[in-house]
């Protein structure tokens, strides 16, 4: 929709509130509404809004922020009521003057694709795949159901949660491809139809609001924490991606023994080159690297591969007539990061990759989490950070988050993740008192 179809929709559909969505750094949802009155003036002059209330936003002395909404992203909310009807737009924020604001995770990934652009690659696609928990509600994990891997009814008893969030998605013009229970029990994935990065950026904050939305209509909790429950598998993110010119893959090479071409080897080396720096980014809270151990089937090893889920980056077998599918999946990110510097971070690293020219390693087909530590480093897989401190630490000393996030950003994510870190470690746990208080 441009603004003359958001007016007229507005006014034909009775319309009468109009939410407007943008994020704070870590991708947590920031709204307010106004009536219909004020749509008109919101869409050719914006709403300013106290910036300094916004997490790593701007400080008290400059907190003045315009929120602009962008008409292209327009829609009803479903589970709002059809009389006095609640539509939604998704905001760019900009300063007093009028100019993007570098604080503003969208702006962020905008400055990465428009990298692309004057690289040649007219389309950044990516696919993500989120996966979350259903429990019974959000003080505990009481969970709803014990069903493993693609399991059906009656072990599935969120069928219909996901049937009509499925609904709900697709009113908000979201794409599904599938929808299945996941590994854990009560953990379930619906995953959305690739696009342009921008797009499934802004696809994503609104999936994980619509499936909280819907789960809440049913008197149950969803969450996207990482890792929830002790002994299970944690939720993922796994993005697939690719860089296309025109209507061309630019990963794709029909003589190479992988299908891979020179572009693609050199992004997914960007990917595993920069892989630990961007840790941060991708697994950005402490609960993140409870994840992110060895046999729960997240990735933590540096290497890729064709077939081996337990590699950082799969590609996915190629299949004669699909060219257009050839893609990477980067398989560490989880669903509580902020997609708009996720998806930012990914492509500044293939970028540099296929700039700079990395080469790629030969791909790791075996299980990787079968082999010994010595074994691993002969063949020189390294691993991820294991805790947001040591991500934290290696991030600091990033050129390439830097460059990627622009200074107000990185100075910004790395004091609110250092202090995280810190009030983690400070913390007495529990367990630490079921094993030492009686015996020390």
């Amino acid at each position: 929709m441009d603004k003359e179809q958001v007016l007229k929709t507005v006014k034909d559909g009775g319309v009468k509130f109009i939410r407007l969505w943008f994020t704070d750094i870590v991708g947590q949802m920031k709204s307010f509404a106004i009536t219909e009155s004020e749509l008109e003036v919101a869409l050719e002059n914006g709403m300013g809004f106290d910036g300094s209330s916004i997490t790593g936003y701007q400080d008290i002395e400059e907190s003045d922020m315009i929120a602009m909404p962008d008409p292209s992203t327009f829609k009803l909310l479903p589970w709002r009521p059809e009389e006095n009807a609640v539509g939604r737009m998704i905001c760019d924020v900009l300063t007093p003057d009028r100019k993007p604001y570098e604080g503003d995770p969208r702006y962020v990934l905008r400055r990465a694709l428009e990298r692309a652009r004057k690289m040649g690659y007219d389309h950044y696609y990516v696919g993500p795949e989120l996966e979350f928990f259903y429990f019974e509600d959000s003080n505990g994990t009481e969970i709803l159901d014990k069903g493993g891997y693609f399991d059906l009814t009656p072990l599935d008893v969120a069928s219909d949660l996901r049937r009509d969030t499925v609904l709900a998605l697709e009113e908000m013009g979201i794409d599904i491809e599938y929808s299945h229970h996941e590994v854990g029990p009560s953990q379930h994935e619906i995953d959305m139809r690739y696009a342009d990065a921008l797009k499934v950026a802004d696809n994503s904050i609104t999936y994980r609001l619509v499936v909280k939305e819907i789960a809440d209509k049913y008197g149950v909790y969803a969450t996207f924490m990482p890792k929830p429950l002790y002994g299970e598998n944690g939720s993922g993110m796994h993005t697939h991606q690719s860089l296309f010119k025109g209507g061309d893959n630019a990963f794709f090479d029909a003589e190479d023994e992988y299908f891979l071409s020179g572009e693609g080897k050199s992004y997914i080396a960007g990917l595993l080159t920069h892989a630990s720096e961007m840790c941060v980014i991708f697994a950005q809270w402490v609960n993140s690297y409870k994840r992110l151990v060895p046999g729960y089937e997240a990735p933590v090893y540096k290497a890729w591969s064709r077939r081996n889920r337990s590699a950082l980056v799969r590609v996915p077998m190629y299949h004669p007539g699909q060219e257009k599918a050839t893609r990477c999946e980067f398989r560490s990110p989880d669903p509580a990061c902020n997609p708009y510097l996720t998806f930012a971070i990914m492509l500044h690293a293939g970028l540099d990759g296929i700039e700079q020219g990395y080469k790629l390693t030969e791909p790791m087909e075996m299980n990787l989490y079968d082999l010994s530590d010595s074994e691993r480093k002969e063949l020189g897989i390294e691993m991820l950070p294991e805790s947001l401190g040591h991500a934290v630490a290696i991030a600091e000393n990033s050129e390439l988050l830097k460059k990627a996030l622009g200074e107000h950003v990185f100075n910004r994510l790395i004091e609110l993740k250092k202090q995280e870190w810190f009030d983690y470690r400070t913390q007495v746990t529990p367990w630490e008192l079921d094993q030492n208080l009686s015996v020390l």
